[in-house]
């Protein structure tokens, strides 16, 4: 396939089309905000540079707890994965990453489609992997306090268990 003659305006076009948030804070690169239901919203990079396009999304930090668990559950996601796949920076915080040819910029729809969908369908079990005892803690926390407990209802099964009911 022919790379498009200006990828940076393909891309500028797709996402005005799908009416998604974006910033272009260089020529060829776009940020792009991604609302999800679980992981609310997915900052994803588009990079168009010469010879390639790149897709970076920001997944979650480094898990606190349970770290063979948590890389196996992400792991076991890559084989079934387009476009982009589970990935681990220098520190261990995990993002979604790809790199594929230019002609892919055409694809923008269904490459965000495929960003938001991994982030969003593997967020809530990635947490509970790695952050459970967080989990606990701050549902104990807001529930003594009387705060709010909405944002954390994925994770009532087993934080809301430990709480003594006396």
């Amino acid at each position: 396939m022919t790379p498009p003659a200006d990828p940076g305006a393909e891309i500028s076009a797709a996402l005005k089309d799908l009416g998604l948030a974006y910033e272009n804070p260089r020529p060829g690169a776009y940020l792009v905000r991604l609302e999800g239901q679980h992981k609310l919203a997915t900052m994803t990079w588009l990079i168009a540079d010469r010879h390639s396009l790149l897709i970076e999304a920001f997944f979650c930090r480094q898990p606190d707890e349970n770290h063979a668990e948590f890389y196996r559950f992400l792991l076991g996601r890559n084989g079934r994965m387009y476009g982009v796949h589970f990935a681990l920076d220098p520190v261990g915080d995990v993002y979604l990453v790809g790199r594929l040819p230019l002609s892919a910029a055409g694809d923008i729809d269904r490459l965000l489609g495929c960003v938001l969908s991994y982030a969003d369908d593997n967020f809530d079990r990635a947490l509970e992997l790695g952050f459970a005892s967080a989990i606990r803690r701050e549902w104990a926390w807001r529930a003594k306090r009387g705060e709010s407990l909405a944002n954390l209802q994925a994770f009532a099964r087993f934080a809301a268990a430990d709480l003594d009911p006396s």
